[in-house]
């Protein structure tokens, strides 16, 4: 389990004072939220959106099934949940801006029908005990400060015989191919941000932090930590990204 005693913590390569990171993740992603479908595009080269429809196949969606959705900022997954058959979402993120952009693109779609939205930290939900059949979080919680207590919040709010599901940049399971993994995440991605976006910094720290971010054993450990059961770990595109899934039986 990841120590949360420190009152330091990553900002990508940086260290700073865990009180911090959550003001300094809000300004990234302040910056980058009206362009947040082009930053995924441009970071997975367009794969993410093939990862995210497995992702919600893995979900298994049905009428009868709730969805609470953390970090759910521009609504991809939601949306997804919801065309497939899904019940009721509460669409929830920790950044006003990223949500208001969600609710924007439900609206325009005429898909805004059974979401529900929130701004809402991932490490305090407000939600009761067993309380929805679903939680997912798609490339968010690499950006939470406290992990673990996400971990927990998650199994919290599930109820019995649900499933907890997180897509997230991983660890590289082809060695062959870090060279250039290593050149197009601190070279070319936020030189392309810069030139894109105008917003090198935010690039570079996204870029960072997917470096920090636990390995697929770590991440599946840390879940048997917070209570999970059952979980399991599918690597995506040779591990750049992986999904993990576990119950709370």
């Amino acid at each position: 389990m990841a120590d949360t005693s420190s009152d330091t913590v990553d900002f990508g390569f940086t260290t700073i004072d865990r009180a911090e990171k959550s003001a300094r993740v809000r300004e990234v992603f302040n910056s980058v939220a009206r362009r947040y479908d082009i930053m995924n595009d441009l970071m997975s080269l367009g794969v993410h959106r093939l990862w995210k429809r497995d992702f919600v196949t893995m979900m298994d969606p049905r009428p009868n099934r709730t969805l609470l959705d953390l970090a759910g900022g521009t609504g991809d997954i939601s949306f997804q949940w919801r065309r497939r058959g899904g019940g009721p979402v509460l669409l929830t993120d920790i950044n006003e801006q990223m949500l208001g952009v969600g609710r924007g693109r439900a609206e325009m779609r005429g898909a805004i029908d059974g979401i529900s939205f929130a701004v809402t930290d991932a490490e305090a939900l407000p939600l009761p005990d067993r309380a929805v059949d679903r939680v997912s979080i798609a490339f968010g919680l690499r950006n939470c400060t406290n992990k673990d207590r996400v971990l927990t919040e998650a199994r919290r709010v599930l109820k019995p015989g649900g499933r907890f599901f997180c897509l997230e940049f991983s660890k590289l399971q082809v060695a062959v191919a870090a060279p250039l993994y290593e050149w197009w995440s601190f070279a070319a991605l936020p030189a392309i941000g810069a030139r894109v976006a105008g917003d090198r910094e935010s690039y570079q720290y996204l870029a960072e932090s997917i470096r920090m971010f636990p390995d697929q054993e770590t991440l599946a450990g840390m879940m048997r930590q917070a209570g999970f059961a059952r979980i399991s770990v599918r690597n995506l595109t040779g591990g750049i990204a992986a999904i993990h899934a576990g119950w709370r039986l």
